[in-house]
């Protein structure tokens, strides 16, 4: 089988929707636990969780990459790996928040 075969590529990102979910998840649950820290609802404050996300947001602004921007598609592509793995991490560092939230039964997951 071609390794850029159709079907190849189809399930390799059928393979990869899990982390795709955990970055979405990652994003829509950080601004809230934010919130709830900088009102001191929440706490032990995932330090970690905050250090990754300011790393995350660092690499994206920053001018220096592993690859350079100007190389259109591979130095964009760089950006997106370093910055999902770091927001797939922020994710399992947010299970105490989770169920935190989650605990009262008025709360529902969105």
């Amino acid at each position: 089988m071609a390794p850029l075969s159709t079907w190849w590529l189809l399930r390799r990102l059928k393979s990869r929707v899990w982390a795709t979910k955990r970055i979405v998840r990652a994003l829509k649950l950080f601004i809230p636990m934010t919130r709830d820290v900088i009102r001191g609802e929440f706490r032990p404050i995932p330090w970690s969780a905050f250090g990754m996300m300011a790393l995350a947001l660092g690499y994206l602004v920053m001018p220096f990459d592993l690859i350079p921007d100007f190389l259109l598609l591979i130095g964009v592509v760089d950006d997106v790996l370093i910055v999902g793995w770091l927001l797939n991490r922020i994710d399992q560092r947010l299970e105490g928040y989770r169920a935190w939230k989650y605990s009262d039964p008025d709360m529902t997951p969105s």
